[in-house]
């Protein structure tokens, strides 16, 4: 299965210069974790209620600050053609939780998480489990 089917195709995201304030709105509105930074369609940052709670957490203000200055700059992304398991990977290997999914001009067509993956994993091992009782009518889990 590409990853590009595994996450929302609609992806919450606001503009680098938009207030911190507005990427909040968008996380609270959205009921995401993440909203992904887009210079027109292409990511070029993400913004994690994380990085929200930390920036909080500071002496100064933060809402009227640009969302640049929160965000996580140049995040990894997939194409959307490659593979779901190539999330994993990904996820590994940068230790993110979130991966906006791309196309050929690098322009944002979705977005995939750890929890989606876990959702695919585990839906591949239920058909597993099946295809073992199917062929195997001794077991019982």
């Amino acid at each position: 299965m590409p990853v590009g089917h595994l996450g929302p195709e609609d992806v919450a995201t606001v503009e680098p210069d938009a207030q911190v304030s507005e990427a909040v709105d968008r996380l609270e509105s959205e009921s995401v974790g993440a909203v992904v930074v887009a210079d027109g369609d292409e990511p070029i940052g993400v913004v994690t209620d994380r990085d929200v709670a930390l920036a909080v957490g500071g002496d100064e203000p933060v809402g009227t600050e640009p969302v640049r200055s929160v965000m996580s700059e140049d995040p990894v992304t997939l194409h959307e053609d490659e593979e779901a398991m190539e999330l994993s990977r990904t996820i590994d290997e940068h230790d993110v939780r979130r991966v906006p999914i791309v196309d050929d001009d690098g322009e944002l067509t979705g977005i995939a998480t750890a929890d989606d993956l876990v959702g695919t994993v585990g839906e591949q091992l239920d058909r597993v489990a099946n295809t073992i009782e199917a062929q195997s009518p001794e077991y019982s889990p």
